[in-house]
């Protein structure tokens, strides 16, 4: 259906309706039924967690909650429903990146889509998010940054927030693979996205970020590095997404790469596209342009996304501009 981006939601009929089908132009969070809801004790305010509440995540999310994340139906948002207003641009800006170099493989560019075998930093700095959502397990993909405040995390607006609610018991696993943990999980201690996302979901500018809490007296990028970031930067790049896919053909368990030249959408949104063949559960995995094979290190521009389910094989990412820049900005310095 020609116009219609597509996204992972939850199956069963009380989702399945049109007031659903506004919600989230994401390829999304994956859904799992059977599991029980957010702990009791609502948040101070929306997106903020207490220690209390980052406590109880961190207890909530065992390796058999992990492992029953599944991706669910796919639905489609009407044309309609989504907003064309171009991302707003602003000055050129980058952050270098501050995770320690190691030496990887070359690997083939482009490449649609297949397991990360190179090492290096990208390794540690990315992994796995997971939260709840109206009592259902989640899980997306995110990115530990270059921040003033070395807790910062990267990932989509959709993953931080979804139908006009902000997840619960959202944790960040940097370096998941397997069902491993090898850098621990950390709680977010403040959920944010830009402020078209919070107020009106627009997928021009699905971008979310987190504020994890100190794990075992460490703060997170002193324990694996922090990637850089560039904004208002341009169009047709030389990139690389990354990502934790759990919709077949994947499982979540690897870590999945896609590189190529992007271009830019040309349909309903001011988005970058990519060839990839990423699926569920790698929404808000970092897209990475001057990215060194030799390194695993990068400048993050993007996050994936979305897809159109008549591009089976295209992801979607927005555009990092100064919205962007002002999201990263009060993250770092929450």
């Amino acid at each position: 259906m020609i116009g219609r981006p597509r996204s992972l939601r939850p199956s069963g009929a009380a989702f399945v309706r049109r007031s659903v089908l506004g919600a989230l132009a994401g390829v999304a969070a994956l859904l799992a039924t059977g599991v029980s809801a957010a702990p009791a004790g609502a948040a101070p305010e929306p997106g903020v967690a207490a220690p209390s509440a980052q406590q109880r995540a961190l207890a909530f999310w065992t390796p058999e909650r992990m492992r029953a994340a599944t991706p669910l139906d796919v639905l489609t948002v009407d044309r309609s429903q989504v907003r064309t207003a171009a991302p707003r641009k602003g000055e050129a800006a980058v952050v270098a990146p501050s995770a320690p170099a190691s030496a990887v493989g070359p690997l083939a560019f482009p490449h649609g889509g297949g397991p990360w075998s190179g090492g290096g930093a990208v390794t540690r700095t990315a992994g796995r998010v997971f939260f709840t959502y109206q009592g259902r397990t989640a899980s997306c993909s995110g990115n530990a940054v270059t921040s003033a405040n070395k807790s910062t995390v990267l990932t989509a607006g959709h993953c931080v927030k979804m139908q006009g609610a902000w997840h619960t018991n959202w944790v960040f696993v940097p370096g998941y693979h397997d069902g491993q943990r090898p850098y621990g999980t950390w709680a977010a201690a403040r959920t944010l996205a830009t402020p078209q996302w919070t107020a009106s979901e627009d997928i021009n500018y699905d971008i979310g970020a987190a504020v994890v809490a100190p794990l075992d007296g460490q703060r997170l990028t002193d324990v694996v590095g922090g990637q850089g970031l560039a904004f208002n930067t341009g169009y047709n790049k030389a990139m690389y997404s990354f990502g934790f896919p759990a919709a077949a053909p994947y499982d979540g368990e690897k870590f999945i790469y896609c590189s190529g030249t992007t271009f830019r959408d040309f349909l309903l949104s001011g988005d970058h596209g990519l060839t990839c063949n990423m699926t569920g559960g790698s929404s808000g995995g970092p897209w990475f342009t001057q990215f060194s094979e030799a390194t695993g290190t990068g400048l993050q521009s993007s996050v994936n996304s979305f897809k159109y389910n008549f591009l089976p094989n295209a992801m979607y990412g927005p555009y990092f501009g100064a919205d962007a820049q002002n999201l990263y900005q009060s993250a770092q310095s929450s």
